[in-house]
């Protein structure tokens, strides 16, 4: 039958092999999904109702061993059945703040919001959702008998342990507040001896996580090898004593508070000492637990810890706007480019920062005690943060904040990680790279750009040094890091040479020469050329037309009072049409120069300016001023200067500029290709428009009005008019690149990288001896040998090899002889 069963199973179709696959996805993994709901349930409601829920999953269900306890299962599921009939009561319209929802949902500091009370659509379903999910994962707990271990796993022990624990008085017994104790009789060796396998199974029965059969076997076994408690006694002897202290130090404490409990009892404020201390005794019991665990399968998950918090640090750079005020509209780009830094995103990036650095920290110095206190503070540090003070920040609901929930929940995948590195212990050793556990291409490419990375490498280096025990001095640690990271890209270079070998006295591929050469070939061709190319058609191909929003035209005269003031703005300003634009080409058909310069613009650049005749401001000078005006027109040899650059005639002739040219800086000047001409009798003659300048007086008020003659628009009345060419700008996007311009792009991108390619093809020779080797097992073992004395705290010996390998590289005939092929 069960033959029959599996070729029936294997006959189904695909799609229904796969839900099958997903379904016994789901139910072995049926507590990350109640827990990923609890934490999507708190990411959308964002209250004080939902946040209880997810810091107890990161500080109990995650950090229990081996599982989360039959009693944190039922407290998830009776806490959201009270939440769901909580919210359910407070949806009635009776109650004053649910007559203004409207104005008061968006409000994040409402108290209603920030309890979880509010009255709002579908404020029950993701609660409903989480209820479904803790069902589930209880049945199938029952399904495989876990439910109901813990009630087994308290009675057998108690019925075996009866001997080895101190009842209350009465014969009442709690067995989540009792106290395990030792025979305050026995010897510190036997204390020593037999304390760890009680403990053991304290342990076990407070986690709820351990069959009754589990208990049993740990006692029975405990008892059948009574042949072998010499040969454990004799080891504990020959411990160190602090490991002694250790066991009688907690075989104190825990008489202590049994002392603590059983005077709490007598004295007056008896019943509410009792419930602290059953309160405090069991948290404490499972923290202590926790750090002093009797076996630890230990992991090293730090890697996956540091990925998470990259992400996060990358989230706050590109969305760092989601976590300020008044900034939806804000890029971290045009922050810096005007020299300003976001005070939110400063204090976010150094946060995150400081807490990758302690979190590596915590990682070398393997403190599992340090790694809990970060986590509880981290815990209610974060939640603290995003759900109270965020809020008020941005003023909006952390529901309404995208990239802060995202932030958020790739947090939680981190405590996730941090509690289960509790849970199983750090590492014993840790041994050099993560990158560098295997010799392929994508580990070197991996460990090369890790490399890349500005200061990434020295920081890691000296942070390594300061919270590492060792001898070694920084340059030597240092020295060390470097010999271990050149053979590890050596050791990638031979272990590809192997796989891929190249037969002896055949000459290189068309494939490797024309992929490898042409492909670096292009590269450096592109790396030459690339200002002049990016700049050319930065603006010729991705430019932006900028068109004027006002054109002003000011004339003063020997520095008197200005004469003439005038703007033109919006209808005043008006684009060329097809025939206006061939007409104005045409008009320099015989002009090289003026047509070369017109080869750059198109006709959405060009813009006429019409000003009008009469000046906007009244002449006001005073009447000293006025009457030597006067004189200095009278008199036929002197020249009146403009607030421009030209020099004037009385008679203003050739004068006005026709043509302006607006380019992307602040100064605009005339074009000169366009205001000169070809003359047969005086060769390049300068076509400088003429203007009349005429005073209008009334009866108690004067002013002056200016007209153009040569004006391509004929207008009847007085009127300047200019043409405006508009110079295209770069693309906001790519305007940190064209700000530098051709001569600074060429001295910080290829002269940069042209100074590291420079060193690539040059200076070979002088490394050959530490480039050529042909195996660099030895060395690398060396290395590794090295890092692993160290761990082992073998601090002589770490001097000793590191004396060798130094010696080593002094010497060149010994590295021959170290790196030869083996035979």
């Amino acid at each position: 039958e069960l033959e029959e069963s599996e070729k029936f199973y294997v006959g189904q179709p695909r799609v229904l092999l796969l839900i099958y696959a997903l379904y016994n996805t789901l139910v072995a993994r049926s507590e990350m999904v109640c827990y990923f709901v609890i934490i999507l349930n708190h990411m959308i409601s964002a209250s004080m109702i939902t946040l209880v829920l997810p810091i107890l999953i990161f500080l109990w269900a995650m950090l229990s061993v081996p599982r989360p306890s039959k009693r944190f299962w039922m407290t998830a599921i009776v806490y959201t059945e009270v939440a769901i009939v909580i919210k359910y009561f407070f949806q009635f319209g009776f109650f004053p703040w649910n007559k203004h929802v409207d104005y008061t949902k968006d409000k994040p500091y409402h108290p209603p919001n920030i309890i979880g009370i509010e009255k709002k659509e579908g404020y029950v379903h993701y609660d409903l959702v989480q209820l479904l999910a803790l069902f589930f994962h209880r049945s199938i707990l029952k399904c495989h008998g876990l439910w109901d271990e813990d009630e087994k796993g308290d009675s057998s022990s108690n019925k075996e342990d009866t001997d080895d624990e101190l009842s209350l008085p009465g014969g009442r017994r709690d067995s989540s507040a009792s106290l395990k104790s030792v025979n305050l009789a026995a010897s510190v060796e036997s204390i020593h001896v037999h304390f760890p396998e009680q403990q053991t199974a304290i342990r076990r029965k407070s986690s709820s996580s351990i069959s009754q059969l589990s208990h049993r076997s740990s006692f029975s076994s405990h008892r059948s090898k009574r042949g072998k408690s010499i040969r454990t006694k004799d080891w504990s002897l020959c411990s160190p004593v602090k490991d002694i202290f250790k066991n009688i130090s907690h075989t104190t404490l825990s008489l202590y508070f049994l002392l603590c409990k059983l005077c709490a009892m007598k004295s007056r404020c008896g019943p509410c000492c009792f419930r602290t201390l059953q309160v405090y005794v069991p948290i404490r019991q499972f923290f202590y637990n926790l750090i002093h665990p009797d076996y630890s399968a230990v992991t090293d998950v730090y890697v996956l810890m540091f990925l998470a918090d990259t992400v996060d640090f990358i989230i706050i750079v590109f969305g760092f706007w989601a976590f300020g005020k008044h900034s939806a509209a804000a890029d971290i780009t045009s922050s810096l480019s005007e020299d300003q830094v976001p005070e939110a995103f400063l204090v976010m990036v150094l946060i995150q920062f400081g807490t990758m650095v302690v979190d590596r920290a915590l990682y070398l110095k393997k403190t599992v005690m340090g790694k809990v206190i970060f986590q509880v503070i981290l815990v209610f540090g974060i939640h603290f943060w995003m759900f109270f003070i965020l809020p008020g920040v941005t003023e909006r609901k952390f529901s309404q904040n995208t990239v802060a929930q995202l932030w958020y929940f790739v947090k939680c995948v981190y405590f996730g990680l941090s509690a289960y590195q509790i849970r199983c212990g750090y590492p014993t050793r840790v041994l050099g790279n993560f990158l560098t556990k295997s010799y392929n291409y994508v580990n070197l490419f991996l460990f090369q750009g890790f490399r890349l990375v500005p200061f990434l490498t020295e920081l890691r280096a000296v942070m390594d040094w300061v919270w590492t025990d060792t001898t070694l001095s920084l340059s030597s640690w240092i020295c060390v890091e470097d010999i271990y990271a050149h053979i590890f890209i050596l050791k990638c270079w031979r272990e590809s040479e192997k796989r891929y070998p190249q037969p002896r006295g055949q000459k290189k591929k068309k494939v490797v020469k024309y992929g490898m050469g042409g492909m670096i070939i292009v590269l450096l061709i592109c790396i030459v050329w690339f200002p002049l190319l990016f700049m050319s058609l930065i603006k010729s191909v991705a430019g932006i037309t900028n068109k004027p929003l006002d054109v002003s035209i000011t004339i003063t005269l020997g520095g008197y009072q200005p004469i003439f003031t005038m703007s033109a703005q919006q209808n005043q300003l008006k684009s060329l049409d097809p025939n206006e634009f061939n007409e104005f080409l045409r008009s320099y058909s015989g002009n090289t120069a003026a047509l070369q310069f017109l080869e750059g613009y198109a006709r959405e650049d060009i813009t006429r300016a019409d000003l009008e005749g009469n000046s906007n401001s009244l002449w006001t000078i005073s009447p000293p001023s006025r009457q030597k005006m006067i004189q200095g027109l009278q008199d036929f040899d002197a020249d009146f200067t403009l607030v421009i650059s030209w020099t004037i005639q009385r008679t203003l002739e050739e004068v006005y500029p026709y043509y302006i040219k607006a380019p992307s800086d602040s100064l605009a000047k005339p074009i000169k290709q366009l205001l000169r001409g070809m003359s047969p009798d005086h060769g390049k003659q300068s076509m400088w428009e003429n203007i009349t300048v005429s005073l209008v007086k009334n009866t108690s008020e004067e002013w002056w009005v200016l007209n153009q003659l040569g004006k391509r628009q004929k207008t009847p009345q007085e009127s300047l008019e200019l043409f405006i060419f508009s110079d295209k700008v770069s693309p906001p996007s790519l305007g940190f690149l064209a700000g530098y311009g051709i001569m600074g792009l060429y001295a910080s991108v290829v002269l940069v990288i042209g100074k590291f390619v420079r060193e690539f093809f040059s200076g070979i020779s002088h490394s050959i001896m530490f480039e050529e080797l042909p195996n660099v097992d030895r060395i690398l073992k060396l290395c590794t040998d090295i890092f692993l004395v160290r761990e082992t705290g073998e601090l002589e010996l770490e001097e000793d090899l590191y004396a060798k390998l130094i010696f080593l590289y002094r010497s060149p005939e010994t590295m021959i002889k170290w790196t030869r092929e083996k035979t």
